[in-house]
């Protein structure tokens, strides 16, 4: 299933910013940045749970916020790309 992860880490000291770096760090490591702190994750349901357990250590929740929207299987009807950034298949391999 698609899983679109957005994130607003609170950067205004020293700690957020090291709380940002790595939550967008383990984000890279399941999906696709596709704008700065959003990611869409092609992932089952025990990685999407797996994902979200490690994000939530990682997140001050008195500061920051996380938000998991679940786009199932037929993720493909449900978005639509306009302007600059082009989009990409992510059952593609993506090239780092």
């Amino acid at each position: 299933m698609l899983v679109l992860i957005t994130y607003d880490v609170n950067t205004e000291d020293h700690a957020g910013r090291t709380r940002l770096r790595k939550v967008a760090k383990q984000c890279v490591n399941y999906g696709q940045r596709v704008q700065n702190s959003v990611f869409e994750c092609l992932l089952d349901a025990s990685q999407a749970k797996r994902l979200q357990s490690e994000l939530i250590k990682l997140i001050d929740p008195e500061k920051d916020s996380l938000r998991f929207y679940y786009l199932g299987n037929k993720y493909d009807t449900k978005i639509e790309q306009f302007g600059v950034k082009a989009g990409y298949d992510p059952q593609n391999s993506l090239i780092v």
